[in-house]
């Protein structure tokens, strides 16, 4: 099943929920360099986190804080970059 959805607000609720609880996922999108990344990752992981918190909401800039699973290390989404998905066997495709 391949969804596609082209309201920005729309993608980043639809990926929120697809996502919750800490599921793995892949998620495609440009890279500020302008390289595409395919990246596994997954939200809500706990380890390594100090609870100092960050200087700045990433969401306020439509970035999303996720767990690299082959880097072992936290990275950000550019969710006005994001091309697509795959959450269980699910493609979000994003206009």
């Amino acid at each position: 099943m391949t969804w596609i959805l082209t309201a920005p607000q729309t993608k980043v609720d639809k990926l929120k929920e697809a996502t919750k609880g800490g599921k793995i996922f892949s998620a495609t999108f440009v890279k500020k360099d302008g390289t595409i990344r395919t990246i596994n990752c997954r939200r809500a992981v706990k380890k390594g986190v100090t609870g100092k918190g960050m200087s700045f909401d990433p969401a306020s800039k439509g970035l999303m804080v996720v767990y690299d699973m082959q880097k072992q290390s936290f990275k950000m989404i550019n969710l006005n970059t994001l091309i697509e998905a795959k959450v269980n066997g699910k493609t979000i495709k994003f206009l």
